[in-house]
């Protein structure tokens, strides 16, 4: 049993982590591109990654694919910590990388417990801080979003990330997922990104971008 690292076990000692795993988690491992959870499915639990990677997408009633969010160990996921879907699209949890995962049934994270188990009731406490955390997380990706040009969202995105970890960072996905996560063709975004590299305002090798302009984050 590995237990994950995660916002939702902040001040529970392992011991009591394995008490809750033994009364209520189910856990279930998934290989690259299986279906881990569907928005859609009414199951009415809660995902914490254990182990690997996971990405969060939506797809829209045309096909278009957006990359929500990508889960790494000790991410969460569910309905409660959703927006309500209106639209009709498609939003589900697919495996990046070979993962595990522990399911809660979300009523253990709604209510108090019976026996007021002092570890029950700290991790419904982290779990209101952490649906605060995903609220401001959405908030950057409306920023992004909200950006009209493709230039721009990047601009914006790095600039977001770059105030996080400095002049140089990590993505945390493939450039193929960002063209998905600021929903753009990724065609389109790499000329932009090469016109930016050319420009001498970033440099990309792999996943690690390092910002080379100091206005970087300011966009026409």
């Amino acid at each position: 049993m590995t237990i994950p690292q995660t916002p939702v076990f902040d001040g529970i000692s392992p011991e009591e982590c394995r008490r809750i795993y033994e009364c209520f988690v189910q856990e279930r491992c998934f290989k690259p591109e299986e279906l881990v959870y569907d928005f859609d499915s009414g199951r009415r639990t809660i995902g914490v990654l254990a182990t690997g990677s996971a990405i969060v997408e939506r797809v829209d009633q045309r096909g278009d694919r957006t990359i929500l969010e990508h889960l790494q160990p000790g991410g969460v996921f569910g309905e409660m910590l959703m927006f309500r879907n209106v639209l009709g699209d498609s939003v589900s949890v697919f495996c990046e990388k070979p993962c595990c995962v522990w399911f809660f049934p979300q009523e253990k994270l709604e209510n108090r417990c019976e026996k007021n188990c002092g570890h029950h009731n700290r991790m419904i406490e982290n779990m209101f801080h952490l649906i605060s955390e995903k609220a401001s997380a959405l908030s950057e990706r409306v920023e992004v979003l909200s950006r009209r040009s493709i230039r721009d969202k990047l601009l914006c995105y790095f600039s977001l990330q770059q105030a996080k970890n400095g002049g140089s960072f990590t993505l945390p996905f493939s450039l193929s997922a960002l063209a998905d996560y600021i929903s753009t063709d990724r065609s389109a975004m790499m000329r932009e990104l090469k016109k930016m590299r050319n420009g001498g305002e970033v440099r990309i090798e792999g996943r690690k971008v390092t910002i080379l302009a100091g206005d970087v984050g300011r966009s026409n």
